[in-house]
């Protein structure tokens, strides 16, 4: 069997068989099957799709090329997972407000995604963290507090870890077939009963439109039942930036802020409430969405949820008092300063995307696999669709580390924010759940 073949019969529109997806799944695991072989498939799939048998397939074999992990049958193993978006950082207090509400979430992240940012790059930025611990002690912190974020390590999934290094280079990245089995192989991979999806759609996430949402939320719903993982997807809204920041190291300073119950944005907010009281729903960990939500409240105000995120931090080699002093373990950018709109007006609408890629010209998101990562990039105080700006009002403050950075970006930001004379109707924030 030949893989230029495989990429062949994709390339010309034809069913891979269960035997040929094996094959160039264990090539790459084997390191026989080139970058550009990899490529080419992933693009091939991208142009002429897999349908429902291919992506189960493609999701087993990536599951089936490292390491299954085992819990205690009695044990309530969830997790969630989001398909990206620009300042998505629901995953840093869903873990441990679901740890703190009795469940284990063993999570396995990713990094950036083209104009996304990945959850793996928010804790790599961390001064200590290990993102990329032995399964033991992946397990351990997991046991002892009841959650651990971590990437994903050379025995778990690595066919999927090669592909999806590769997809964010080669505009590949927006694949629903490839997306659906990154996603699940990863999860299936971490031995979970129950997983929740963050879907988003918007001009901000890969889905731009409800129909492609909804289809790629039914997809991963349906291959992921079929393979035995109770799962259900929320479809959440990524025309704006989620939260008030954007960048891996001040993505993370506005977590713990949420964590302690300062500055809460209300839509995120929302959409960790929302995505917390399904899954706990999911597993009977609660009756109804009135008991989750006084359940995640009471771990919020507790300080229960900050207590299992400082101790997660500390058994993955961060510092015991992290969450007390954060800016002697997070990079500073050396220049933070506010941009304006030329507008004055309330902003109408905003090209979430572009704002997204815009922290890659600020060096906080990448342009080739290997790239290493400023962290301490990006935005604060991110205007919200409905908000007045003026001369004294900003879009939002830049954190860059050179002058021409600063003016390059803030160019691109203000070109991407739409003001308006009236003030206008605020989007759903949450739009349905697929069950």
């Amino acid at each position: 069997m030949l893989p230029q073949e495989i990429i062949r019969k994709k390339r010309d529109k034809q069913e891979l068989t269960k035997k040929e997806i094996e094959f160039f799944i264990k090539g790459i695991t084997k390191g026989i099957i080139s970058d550009a072989q990899i490529g080419a498939l992933t693009m091939a799939i991208f142009l002429n799709g897999f349908d429902k048998q291919e992506i189960i397939e493609l999701t087993k074999q990536m599951t089936r090329s490292g390491k299954i992990l085992k819990w205690s049958a009695d044990k309530p193993i969830i997790d969630k997972h989001s398909t990206g978006g620009v300042g998505d950082k629901v995953s840093l207090m869903l873990a441990p407000i679901l740890a703190a509400c009795g469940a284990f979430v063993p999570m396995i992240s990713g990094r950036g995604l083209g104009h996304t940012g990945g959850t793996l790059d928010k804790f790599d930025s961390i001064k200590g963290y290990n993102t990329n611990p032995t399964n033991q002690k992946f397990r351990d912190t997991v046991n002892k507090i009841g959650c651990a974020i971590i990437g994903q390590t050379s025995d778990l999934a690595p066919a999927d870890k090669k592909i999806y290094s590769i997809r964010d280079v080669c505009a590949t990245v927006e694949s629903i077939p490839l997306i659906t089995a990154s996603i699940l192989s990863k999860k299936i991979s971490a031995g979970l009963n129950s997983l929740i999806m963050d879907l988003k759609v918007g001009n901000g996430a890969f889905m731009d439109n409800i129909k492609d949402a909804r289809e790629l939320a039914k997809s991963i719903v349906d291959v992921a039942n079929g393979a035995g993982l109770n799962t259900r997807a929320i479809i959440t809204d990524m025309n704006q930036v989620l939260g008030k920041t954007v960048g891996n190291a001040i993505e993370v300073r506005e977590a713990v802020k949420y964590l302690k119950n300062e500055n809460k944005d209300e839509r995120l907010h929302k959409v960790t409430i929302e995505l917390c009281s399904e899954v706990l729903i999911m597993q009977n960990l609660a009756k109804d969405k009135n008991e989750a939500k006084t359940m995640i409240e009471k771990s919020l105000s507790s300080g229960q949820a900050l207590e299992k995120f400082a101790r997660m931090v500390k058994s993955l080699g961060g510092a015991s008092n992290f969450t007390d002093d954060m800016d002697k373990y997070l990079s500073k950018a050396q220049i933070i300063k506010p941009i304006f709109t030329k507008n004055h007006g309330y902003v109408e609408s905003m090209n979430t995307r572009n704002i997204g890629l815009s922290l890659i010209s600020l060096k906080g998101g990448r342009t080739h696999p290997d790239q290493k990562l400023d962290y301490s990039t990006g935005f604060c105080n991110f205007c919200q669709i409905g908000d007045f700006v003026d001369n004294e009002n900003p879009l939002c403050f830049i954190h860059a580390n050179n002058e021409d950075d600063f003016e390059y970006v803030t160019k691109q930001i203000q070109k991407n924010i739409i003001t308006s004379n009236n003030k206008p109707t605020q989007n759903k924030t949450i739009y349905e759940v697929i069950k």
